[in-house]
């Protein structure tokens, strides 16, 4: 320090007083004096090569320890665009992609597109890393190379097949605008990889009387014509949607919840997409929630709502309030609500609809004023029943004050009289009269070219129309021009007498005006009307050129083809495709292998020694008796420990203690145990098994089914010694032979499981009451059972019906016709996620009744019926019934349709019961604790009662519920707690109740439902019908 001031006194280093001063910079060299002549090449190698000092302080501190550094060195060093740096570059990225810390890992990705765009030759080496990086499992790394492969490769979907489930599980946690990138590539991914889920839903449009019960008249053809239509026809397999796509669609739900805009657009986009036509509804409650956002929102929401409105009309409908126009919201939103609420109207809302665009005409806003007069004239094109009315209120908007107003409505009234010209003579009338006020050209345009059009409807008018015009033909726009040329045209076609002379002064003036199209127009015009001496080819035809009936115009939706560009894209909110875009791909006619999609994980084993023992052990053992029995012992492993958490625990055959071989079989034995259960513990266990990392061979799950029927068959004397729990448990089997169990049992059908293994529940040295005798408690389950060997159906574990016959149509109303309903609870052919009804006719008039059917349902979102044949008479006092299936959509909203005769239409309402949207389940206890489980928190409803003293009884309690909600029976260990089960009908979710009594009459009812408004619902019903 001591050396500075010196050496800034001899060389002039400060400033004087008044001067800038200037820091030096050490790379420059600047620290030399020019006095000192031998430092003059250390000076010039250290000017020239910054670059090369800089790049090797960069290179160190891409090394340095701490991970915000070497994230910050790398940005910068990828942001130099000197393509001389790009192998120093390549390097670095190659080396932070195996860097320890995530966030350098995500900078990598981020690195990635920077070089590509510095050197597209590097591709190769990229797509390496870009491979590499997308096998991280860390979510924060997780978007940004998926959108550094967007940017590099998007035509390497294989790099997306061993990466496509993880990405799917990771996608929640994801950060938002990595979520947004990682739909959009799935959506492009799913539409290559799977097939159309609607590919049966436009077969049936296309053929919907070969889809139904089928016409007269195709019955009428014979069987011949049969086969030929059947051979006409596509044929094509069930479709069966892959479990990838699936679990697509499920992780993507939740996100609708999300608070980022962008992310909710994305997964509508995808919903629209990929999703079959029965869940595309759940989208409309996210979009409509965007719209309470910013306008800027709000304008690319209802660009894509407007799109969607085109083909999915039935989405937008319930919330048709939320387009509703503010007086606050900008032009261009103001003119897309009116937009969407144009897709929506029908014949049911369009008196809402009109009474809306009636007070937007009197809004200020004139390019709205406008907007709000088009979209009546769609209206009225797309809703005969209407058309009358809208016209007839245009026609009183000519009289407004507002000079633009009556301009859009002259225009949009043109349009709607090409349809049915004739009976609008007296509008046509008092167009003409209109044409001395409205100076709009384009109105004035329009009128003229209804005149010439129609000029047989008002042959008076229009020679004196085209007198005025003639007179102001000067002064008129070009457009005007052009109209009154064809107007003379078609008038000296039509009217020669009056209109000759008038015809040649207007052809006249127009030869001489200053544009050149009109003087073009009056030539051609006149060597085509006026005859010449010649008499041209092209005279004879003139009425046909001038007077041809012209098709009306179809007034369509400008959003009507931009379904084409990927809903959410810079390309459909422009209508044009911008650069970069990527075309959504077509569904593939065959579904690729789904195969590549599985990832071989390595099975994690506890030693080798305890491996090596289980391959000695394993001969020793058959398959029946490595069924019957592990038991938990205490020093089970971590591992089998997890295991059963994550599946039902094995339930012991004997009462000897299980050995270490036997617990390192524990896993291998629950699994051939769960394959024997009922189809819906069978659903179960393959979602089960989509999250498993150990498979089990095919072969081996069919052989466990045969053995575990042999051992339960064989076992049924030694259940007799067990507990009440293990007896209530063995009782199912008992049911489906109806035979008292003895020392010899008959062997049981090979798909039906006896016992439930899984339960270790040790057993009770109290003595159990007979097999024989049925307890009181499950005596109504026994209803309806066959001395047959059918497999257990879970729908016998509830009533065959639900509540009582419901009144549909009073034979007041009806004019004898009389209609109930009821709820049968036996599965709908047509459909297994549809409720099944019973219809009950009964004809109390002295005529019969004919063509009983179902006219065109009306229904909200979601819901759809089957209808029942058409019936084609009903006499006098006789009755009858049909049978219809109702997808209610896991709601309790009523469908509504019409009950037709030949005659007469009735409008009826069926509302379900929420006890009536769900069908039975068997299960066992522990399988039914385990699901509890996972239903805690928001899907759990509890609720305390009082049960009276009439409704104590095992019987009563399981009468009464059973009869409340169509649930099965699960067996239970104790005799004050009841549990049952079931799934809703169109989702699938389970519904899990159980009611706790206690012997004073205080009883818990507990509710466990994904479905939180069913629970809800439930255990209000079910309260009702215990305390009653």
């Amino acid at each position: 320090m001591s050396a500075a001031p010196a050496y800034s006194e001899d060389k002039g280093g400060s400033a004087g007083p008044g001067e800038a001063e200037y820091g030096h910079d050490p790379a420059s060299g600047g620290i030399f004096s020019s006095d000192y002549k031998r430092h003059d090449d250390l000076k010039e190698m250290l000017d020239t090569n910054k670059d090369s000092l800089k790049l090797e302080a960069m290179k160190r501190i891409v090394a340095d320890p701490n991970q915000l550094i070497r994230a910050s060195a790398l940005r910068v060093l990828s942001s130099i665009r000197v393509p001389i740096i790009v192998p120093i570059m390549m390097l670095a990225i190659k080396e932070a992609a195996s860097d320890m810390s995530p966030y350098v890992r995500k900078t990598a990705a981020h690195a990635i597109p920077k070089l590509y765009s510095l050197d597209s030759d590097q591709k190769d080496q990229l797509i390496e890393v870009i491979e590499k990086l997308l096998a991280d499992k860390t979510t924060l790394v997780a978007g940004s190379v998926v959108m550094a492969f967007e940017e590099v490769c998007p035509e390497r979907i294989d790099l997306i097949h061993k990466n496509y489930r993880k990405l799917c599980n990771l996608l929640i946690d994801v950060e938002e605008w990595g979520q947004v990138v990682i739909i959009s590539m799935l959506t492009r991914y799913a539409r290559t990889q799977f097939l159309s889920p609607t590919q049966n839903e436009s077969l049936l449009e296309e053929n919907p009387e070969k889809a139904f019960y089928g016409s007269e008249d195709d019955e009428a053809k014979g069987p011949g014509s049969e086969e030929a239509a059947a051979a006409a026809l596509p044929t094509r397999k069930p479709y069966v949607m892959d479990p990838d796509h699936r679990l697509l669609l499920r992780n993507t739900k939740p996100l609708l919840q999300s608070r980022s805009a962008a992310v909710v657009m994305a997964v509508a986009q995808l919903y629209f997409h990929l999703a079959p036509k029965a869940e595309v509804g759940v989208i409309a409650k996210a979009l409509v929630r965007l719209l309470r956002s910013h306008s800027e929102v709000q304008y690319v929401v209802l660009q894509n709502v407007a799109t969607m409105s085109i083909k999915r009309r039935g989405m937008f409908e319930p919330y048709l309030k939320s387009f509703y126009i503010r007086s606050t919201d900008p032009t261009q939103i103001k003119i897309l609500k009116l937009e969407v609420l144009t897709n929506l109207a029908n014949e049911t809302n369009i008196p809402t609809v009109l009474r809306e665009f009636q007070t937007y005409i009197r809004s200020m806003d004139k390019d709205f004023v406008a907007a709000t007069i088009q979209a009546i004239g769609r209206c009225a094109t797309n809703i005969g029943r209407v058309r009358d009315t809208c016209l007839n209120g245009l026609v009183q908007l000519l009289s407004n004050r507002d000079e633009l107003v009556v301009a859009e409505s002259v225009v949009v009234i043109k349009k709607l009289l090409q349809m049915q010209p004739a009976q609008h003579g007296e509008i046509i009338k008092h167009l003409a009269k209109l044409t001395d006020n409205i100076q709009v050209p384009m109105a004035r345009a329009s009128i003229l070219w209804l005149i010439g059009e129609y000029c047989e409807h008002v042959p008076r008018i229009a020679p004196d129309v085209l007198r005025k015009m003639a007179k102001s033909f000067t002064a008129e726009e070009d457009i005007v021009k052009l109209q009154v040329i064809n107007l003379a045209a078609k008038l000296y076609l039509t009217n020669s007498k009056q209109t000759k002379l008038l015809t040649q002064y207007v052809l006249s003036l127009a030869k001489y005006d200053q544009n050149y199209d009109i003087r073009d127009r009056a030539r051609f015009t006149r060597q085509l009307i006026v005859p010449s001496e010649q008499g041209g080819a092209l005279s004879r035809h003139a009425k046909k050129l001038f007077l041809a009936p012209k098709p009306a115009p179809v007034l369509e939706s400008s959003f009507k083809d931009r379904d084409h560009f990927q809903l959410g894209s810079l390309s459909h909110l422009l209508n044009a495709k911008a650069t970069g875009y990527q075309e959504l791909p077509d569904w593939p006619e065959e579904a690729p292998d789904p195969s590549v999609r599985n990832v071989e994980v390595p099975e994690w084993t506890k030693c080798s020694n305890r491996e090596k023992r289980k391959e000695k052990e394993k001969p020793f053992y058959s398959d029946s008796e490595g069924e019957s029995g592990p038991t938990e012992s205490a020093d089970s492993d971590p591992e089998s420990e997890s295991e059963s958490d994550s599946k039902s625990s094995s339930e012991s055959g004997s009462g000897e203690s299980s050995s270490e071989s036997d617990n390192e079989d524990q896993d291998e034995d629950e699994e051939k145990g769960r394959s024997s259960e009922s189809e819906q513990s069978e659903e179960e266990g393959e979602k089960k098994k989509m999250k498993k990392r150990k498979k089990v061979p095919e072969g081996q799950r069919e052989g466990s089914s045969s053995d575990e029927g042999s051992d339960s068959s064989s076992s049924s004397s030694e259940s007799e010694m067990t507990s009440d729990t293990e007896e209530e448990q063995v009782e199912p089997a008992s049911w489906r032979k109806k035979t008292p169990p003895s020392g010899k049992s008959a062997p049981a059908p090979k798909e039906i499981s006896l016992l439930d293994l899984e339960d270790f529940t040790p057993p009770s040295v109290q003595p159990v009451s007979p097999p024989m005798v049925v307890s009181t408690s499950l005596a109504a389950d026994l209803e309806g059972l066959t001395l047959t060997d059918s497999p257990l159906v879970p729908s016998l574990l509830s009533p065959v019906s639900g509540a009582g016959r419901q009144e549909l149509l009073h034979r007041v109303a009806g004019e004898g016709l009389a209609v109930d309903y009821t709820f049968s609870r036996q599965p709908f052919s047509g459909d297994p996620h549809m409720v099944s009804v019973h219809i009950h006719f009964s004809n109390s008039s002295d005529t019969p009744i004919k063509g009983l059917h179902v006219g065109t349902p009306k229904l909200p979102a979601g819901i759809s019926i089957q209808e029942f044949p058409e019936i084609e008479s009903l006499s006098p006092g006789e009755s009858t019934t049909a049978i219809m299936g109702i997808n209610f959509c896991d709601s309790t909203q009523a469908a509504n349709f019409q009950l037709c005769t030949q005659t007469r239409q009735f409008y009826v309402s069926i509302q379900p019961p929420v006890g009536e949207l769900m069908a039975p389940v068997f299960m066992s206890e522990n399988e039914f604790k385990k699901e509890q489980g996972k239903l805690t928190g928001m899907n759990e409803i509890t609720e305390k009662l009082t049960l009276p003293d009439a409704s104590r009884s095992d019987h009563v309690v399981v009468q009464k519920v059973t009869a409340t909600a169509n649930l099965g029976r699960v067996p239970c260990g104790t005799s004050d707690e009841y549990r049952f089960a079931g799934r809703t009908l169109t989702s699938g979710s389970l519904v899990l109740l159980t009611l706790d009594a206690r012997p004073t009459g205080a009883a818990q009812l507990t509710v466990n439902s994904e479905k939180m408004v069913i629970g809800t619902m439930l255990v209000k019903d079910v309260v009702q019908a215990l305390t009653q």
